[in-house]
């Protein structure tokens, strides 16, 4: 703070020019060594798995006329063995990295536009933002109908490049620009008397918006895929099963931590029971998806995206017996290692941590909470639609 008083710049404005340079550094790099810097970095880790992605493609390789969009696991592996830059849906290291890095600027930057509303350090923040969580997560799903009509040959919802925008990564931005564009909206609203509080009308913007995303997967995959689309349906025991057993462990580790540890929720309160509650949403949504679709009747495969579920399982695949795996699967680890982690987390916000810098508390925990409830839900209702 003191270096930026001395340099006569404001924090805000730091930040500013800070996004600022980082864009303009990059786009230097782009056009000054387009192949390495482009190629090979940004289009490679970031927006090539986007590209694919949203073009239903197994892969897409960057040619020298420009990217090529491949269908097959075994031309994307032949485009990887001569050497070509391939990138496929998903994440790797270094796009989580990289995701992960720009995911603290924005939380700085969010944190400066909280100071400036003056809003944000009471726990009311937390809460109005849990439902955009799921619509995150649900408005998702609508790329994946998109992407089962276009695979169909059925008329798509969207087409490139606008629905790279509801595509992970991308879908994060999205969600919090109308996040950030409904805070704003209903503290002015607030402020020239139109409403009595913020909080309740940013908590009824985020569900209606949610309750619109789902309704319209209602009306689109029954109506519109069920008779194309091989799986495609309607299968409400997944999302019952998964809230349910995600609210039966957050209750069980939060009153449990409440008896024999009570420090571990002293700081947090009821907000450490909503972040288990929404690791726990992706902990179990993995699990059944991974290995018990088939049991739920669901008709569709699944399979894990994030390196670090992929190495879980397969990790899991290797050290446990064949006999074991076949009863009680090999994805379960992911749901211990998301409550554990969940609870550490918990346990690690203090009460002094929100007595010195509440807002910057409440905003890490939305974040906590964002990346784990966000894509539970996703996987919840995709397997729900069975698409």
């Amino acid at each position: 703070m003191a270096v930026t008083e001395r340099a006569g710049l404001s924090p805000e404005r730091l930040w500013v020019g800070t996004a600022a340079a980082a864009t303009a550094l990059l786009a230097a790099g782009a056009l000054a060594l387009p192949e390495l810097v482009w190629d090979r970095f940004l289009w490679h880790y970031f927006w090539g798995p986007v590209f694919a992605d949203a073009n239903n493609a197994a892969c897409a390789v960057m040619r020298t006329s420009g990217p090529e969009l491949l269908g097959s696991r075994a031309a994307c592996a032949a485009a990887v063995e001569s050497g070509a830059i391939v990138a496929e849906p998903g994440y790797t290291l270094v796009s989580e990295v990289g995701y992960a890095v720009t995911l603290l600027f924005f939380l700085v930057g969010v944190l400066y536009l909280l100071r400036s509303l003056e809003v944000g350090q009471d726990r009311e923040l937390f809460f109005a933002l849990i439902p955009f969580m799921f619509f995150g997560g649900v408005l998702r799903v609508v790329e994946d109908a998109n992407d089962a009509a276009l695979s169909a040959g059925l008329e798509t919802i969207l087409t490139y490049p606008a629905n790279a925008l509801i595509i992970s990564p991308v879908i994060y931005f999205t969600v919090f620009f109308i996040t950030v564009a409904g805070l704003v909206g209903a503290v002015t609203a607030e402020r020239r008397g139109y409403i009595d509080d913020w909080s309740r009308a940013l908590f009824g913007y985020a569900s209606a918006a949610l309750l619109v995303t789902v309704a319209f997967l209602l009306w689109f995959v029954p109506t519109r895929l069920s008779d194309e689309v091989f799986g495609a349906g309607f299968y409400p025991q997944m999302s019952l099963l998964v809230l349910v057993s995600s609210v039966v462990i957050a209750l069980a580790v939060y009153y449990g931590a409440e008896r024999f540890a009570p420090v571990v929720n002293e700081g947090t309160g009821r907000i450490g029971l909503v972040v288990i509650f929404g690791h726990a949403v992706d902990g179990v949504a993995n699990v059944l998806a991974a290995d018990w679709v088939g049991s739920l009747g669901i008709p569709v495969e699944y399979g894990a995206k994030h390196p670090v579920n992929r190495f879980i399982i397969e990790t899991t695949a290797s050290l446990q017996p064949e006999s074991i795996s076949a009863v009680v699967g090999t994805s379960w680890p992911f749901l211990v290692v998301k409550i554990v982690a969940a609870t550490l987390v918990v346990y690690v916000f203090d009460a002094k941590i929100f007595e010195e810098s509440p807002r910057y508390a409440i905003l890490l925990l939305v974040a906590i909470l964002a990346v784990g409830l966000g894509p539970g839900t996703r996987d919840m209702v995709r397997a729900t639609f069975g698409i």
